[in-house]
Order: structure tokens, then sequence, then C-alpha cells
């Protein structure tokens, strides 16, 4: 497993993010002339980050209606990732299961020492013990890759951006008088959409990583491949419903949970044929040959 630079990673958004947050923040307290909006938004940026960084866990757990279980209930689950998590000489992550037959998985927690992984019962009925496998290895990867704390950190800020953006669009951040009213209304309406894209971005990158490490951890590529081909089927035949709760969740998922459409441009996971097409590259050879 090679280092793909996510403390950088970590470092560019949260620079990209926080200077949104500053910019929407002089903007207004050039309307208003107090500068004391550019510290209020950066504080209130830094404490939501830190309520997401501390408690990433038990909000994504909450939002899927997921319970734990253990390992007379899941033998399976527990077998894979302890023998994953030796190889890798990681601790052992708390176990989940989701009461959902729309097949996802996804991996959250702060750090190794405090991770959990959480398969829904959709995916656990669709995937082989081999197939399984290689997603597993994928979503510990996103563990100890640390892109929790990335994906965390990523949601909370640009969620606080738009936030702003949209009380500056309907109440013009202050004193009119003194205020830029271009500026205001194009932040207003492009800073969500900056802060969207970087999530995205990032976002991406983070899965493509996760394809690779984890099937350098399983040491089998087309399982992982075999898996996503199988997701992308079953999320179309059984997708998750759009509430905000599963919204907020949803980067977190090995799969896009939801039948896409409109939305599927600003989809923060790759499109599945090019994840598919590099594990396979991977391994040497196509799936099925």
């Amino acid at each position: 497993m090679h280092n793909h630079n996510n403390g950088l990673k970590t470092a560019l958004l949260l620079g990209a993010l926080f200077g949104l947050l500053l910019l929407i923040g002089s903007l207004i307290a050039s309307g208003t002339g107090q500068s004391m909006f550019i510290w209020l938004f950066a504080l209130f940026g830094v404490g939501t980050t830190a309520y997401g960084y501390w408690n990433s866990d038990k909000i994504a757990i909450r939002s899927m209606q997921a319970y734990p279980v253990t390992e007379a209930q899941q033998p399976q689950m527990y077998r894979i990732v302890r023998e994953l998590s030796i190889t890798a000489q990681k601790p052992m992550p708390r176990l989940y299961v989701s009461p959902t037959m729309a097949p996802n998985a996804f991996a959250t927690g702060r750090n190794p020492e405090n991770a959990a992984v959480c398969c829904t019962e959709g995916i656990l009925q669709l995937l082989s013990e081999r197939e399984l496998r290689g997603v597993l290895g994928h979503e510990l990867m996103h563990v100890y890759n640390r892109d929790i704390l990335t994906s965390s950190v990523a949601a909370a800020v640009a969620g606080v951006v738009t936030a702003v953006a949209q009380f500056m669009l309907f109440f013009g951040g202050g004193d009119r008088r003194n205020a830029n009213p271009i500026a205001m209304i194009a932040m207003a309406l492009l800073a969500p959409l900056a802060a969207s894209l970087i999530q995205m971005a990032v976002s991406r990158t983070r899965e493509y990583d996760a394809d690779e490490d984890g099937a350098q951890l399983t040491g089998d590529p087309l399982a992982l491949a075999a898996a996503l081909r199988k997701l992308e089927t079953g999320v179309q035949r059984a997708p998750l419903p759009e509430e905000q709760r599963l919204v907020n969740t949803s980067h977190l998922m090995i799969a896009n949970p939801f039948l896409g459409g409109a939305k599927k441009l600003f989809a923060t996971h790759p499109p599945m044929d090019d994840r598919i097409a590099r594990l396979e590259r991977m391994a040497g050879r196509p799936l099925g040959h």
C-alpha cells in the first residue's frame, strides 16, 4: 500500500473550504463595516468541523438506523474483517448492519482505534464471500487512510458554506448601503457550487485510492471489481430514498445509493465502469477472462 498524500489532500480541502467561509465573512463584513464577521464564520467552521470529526461514526450509524452485530450473528463478516485487520496490523473495528435491502457498505470513525464498518442487509445477501471481502478491504482502507476525517470535514464545512451563502442571498448579510450587491449575489450563488465541486473532487479521488489500496490489502482486485458490478445493478433495483439524513451520509458509501439522474453530474462517487476498469488493469486482465 502506497502513500496517496491524504494529509496533503486534507490540508488543501480544508484550506479551500475555509477560504470560502472567510471570503463570505469578508463580504458581509464589508457590508456591515464590522470585521467580526470574518472571525465568527471562521469559528463557526472550526466548531462544525470538530463536531463532525468527533461524532462522524455516531451520525452515520444513526442515519442508516444500523445496529451492532456479534460474531455469532455475522460470523462471515467478523471472519473477513478480523483477517484483514490482522494483515494490516490494525485494531478490529466495530461492526454494524443496516436493516435495508439497498446493497451498500461504509466505514466511519475518526481513526482506526475508533472505527466502525457497516454493511446493509442487502449487500450481505447479494455478494459472495470473496466479493464481500473485496468490499470490506475497500472500507478498511478508508479508515487506514484517514479518509473518514477528510469526508466528514468536507461535508461539514461545505454544509456551512451553503447555509451561510443562502443567508446572504435572502438577508443580504447586513447593511446593504455599504455592500456590493453584485458580489454578494454572485458569492451566494457560486459558493455552494464551489464547495460541492471541491467535496466531489476529493471524494472521487478518495474512492479510487480505497479501491486500489483495498485490492492490495486483499490481494484480489477482481473480487472488488465483481462486487462493484453487482452493486451497480443492485442499487438500480433497490435504491435508498433521497432523504436528507441519507444524502448527508451517502458520500461514505462504496456505491452511490441513489438512482442518479441530474444529480449524477455532481455525484461524490466516480463512474463504476471507470473503477472496474482500473481494478481489472491492476489484475492484468478483464473481469470474466
